[in-house]
């Protein structure tokens, strides 16, 4: 171990019965480093996170915090040692409110509410139950909470994954300010983009084993990407070639029509047509409207004006099982919110459709088996661990999620940022797959919170802003800068945004 080293892990291992979720991890800090820790999902990356800030135990190993031998046991424990992590997945008590959250952990309040102005969330109200704060909301709560105690290695497992522009950028002051202070960082992500950005040096892990630490620096990136994939680097080039060849839907008959359609206030009057054969993209920032015209699509939501048409057919959906009836079917960002974590693999599949296999009596277990089992080989689940579906990896995770509405045959499928914390092999897998239906005559709506992912996976990009859409652009010029220009409700002309806001500076200006 270096005599100035942070943190070092040596040799960390952990398994789950016959599944090695690490086999041989190591990874060393540097006072002041962003860190990088990377490597496709089922790596062993949130794996390794969670041993050393306590969460789970490690079966072999050694770390070490300053020089000595620590045993981390418990979350508490590693506070005390100065490491402090936020976790993939939200960590606030859904009942309780934001407050009672902060008792919990004995987080300081002053210091918290400081961090969660800091990082763009001015008006929060702390009696609001965790539940009710939006997903993104719940991530910046989370780091809010984690910055107020002040660690000396701070982790952060995908922090901006489920983050809208602004918030992320919010973020990633936050990590610079805290390696200038002499603070690390452990840093997930899959945006090369911020790895760039942010980060020092980069440990890679392959298969629940360290393969390599690079540092960063110009071309670093297609490095990272061959440790990171070793023998399927080139299948998973071949993915991505797949991914960027559009299938024309050319004058594609329209599966649902959307017109004026509102949901409380942030939803004020959104109108496009998805057509069959159509991967639409939906782009927005945070808190435009995007949530709520996924969920009156859904059915969890009820509109409070417009319509919606199916097949030519105006529809209201009281429930989401009125939807599936018409063919709609919605994955969400969050995992935990789809799959029924403490099942298999086939259960999950199964559970839409289980019943098309009644007959007036038992489940043909046949069938539905070999229905699940196609839907698996497609998109090549890894099942292991299909005993737990909470064992398996993100990317996996997510997998079986989309499998269970192919193995139902949806005719629509809703996609709400489902590559959200996903390797990049398996989201080049899921571009495919996407255009695969596609090329099949179904329809995806796809909202990414990563604009780089309209041009590897969409038809067109439907952009809203204020609750409306603003602007609808091909594919061939939906590039980022057009679509952070239309994100913020500029026009695609930039001249012309200037000429606008000299204008209104000049009649300000003019006031009496």
């Amino acid at each position: 171990m270096s005599a100035s080293s942070l943190l070092e892990a040596t040799g960390v291992a952990k398994n789950y019965g016959a599944v090695a979720a690490l086999k041989n991890a190591s990874l060393s800090v540097l006072p002041g480093e962003v860190h990088a820790l990377m490597g496709a999902n089922g790596a062993g990356k949130s794996t390794l996170v969670k041993i050393l800030t306590g969460a789970i135990r490690h079966d072999r190993g050694t770390i070490l915090v300053r020089g000595k031998a620590h045993l981390v046991r418990s979350p508490a424990d590693a506070r005390r040692a100065g490491l402090v992590s936020v976790y993939q997945e939200p960590s606030l008590i859904p009942d309780l409110d934001v407050l009672a959250n902060l008792r919990l952990t004995q987080t300081p309040v002053e210091p918290f509410r400081n961090w969660v102005r800091e990082l763009g969330v001015p008006d929060l109200d702390m009696r609001d139950n965790a539940r009710d704060v939006p997903l993104a909301i719940q991530r910046v709560l989370d780091l809010a909470r984690a910055l107020a105690i002040e660690p000396d290695v701070l982790l952060l497992d995908e922090m901006t994954a489920a983050l809208p522009a602004n918030l992320a950028e919010r973020v990633l002051d936050v990590v610079k300010r805290q390696s200038r202070t002499g603070r690390s960082v452990i840093f997930i992500s899959h945006r090369f983009v911020e790895i760039s950005a942010l980060c020092d040096r980069a440990t890679v892990l392959r298969d629940g084993e360290t393969v390599g630490v690079v540092d960063i620096g110009p071309g670093v990136e297609e490095r990272i990407v061959e440790l990171m994939l070793g023998a399927k680097i080139e299948k998973a080039r071949a993915a991505q070639r797949q991914a960027t060849e559009a299938s024309a839907h050319g004058e594609a008959g329209t599966r649902i029509a959307v017109r004026n359609l509102r949901v409380g206030t942030k939803l004020q009057d959104v109108s496009f047509d998805l057509k069959n054969g159509e991967v639409a993209g939906v782009v927005a920032l945070e808190g435009q409207g995007q949530d709520e015209l996924f969920a009156a699509l859904a059915g969890s939501t009820k509109p409070s004006g417009g319509t919606i048409e199916v097949d030519g057919r105006q529809v209201r959906f009281s429930h989401p099982v009125d939807a599936v009836r018409a063919g709609i079917a919605y994955v969400p960002g969050d995992r935990s919110e789809a799959l029924a974590m403490q099942q298999s693999v086939r259960e999950n599949i199964a559970l839409p459709f289980s019943a098309a296999f009644r007959n007036w009596g038992p489940i043909r277990m046949k069938q539905e088996r070999a229905t699940v089992q196609s839907a698996i080989e497609r998109l090549q689940i890894d099942t292991r661990a299909q005993r737990e579906v909470q064992r398996l990896s993100g990317g996996n995770q997510q997998k079986v999620t989309i499998a269970r509405w192919i193995a139902a045959d949806a005719r629509t499928i809703l996609c709400f940022d489902p590559t959200r914390g996903i390797d990049v092999g398996t989201k080049q897998e899921i571009y495919r797959l996407l255009r695969q239906l596609a090329a099949q005559g179904k329809s995806v709506l796809f909202y990414t919170s990563e604009l780089e992912e309209i041009q590897l996976a969409c038809d067109r990009a439907i952009v809203i802003f204020g609750g409306k859409v603003v602007d609808i652009l091909p594919v061939e010029i939906a590039d980022e800068p057009a679509l952070t220009r239309a994100a913020y409700g500029l026009s695609r002309d930039a001249k012309a945004d200037v000429g606008i806001l000299a204008e209104t500076a000049s009649s300000e200006g003019a006031r009496p």
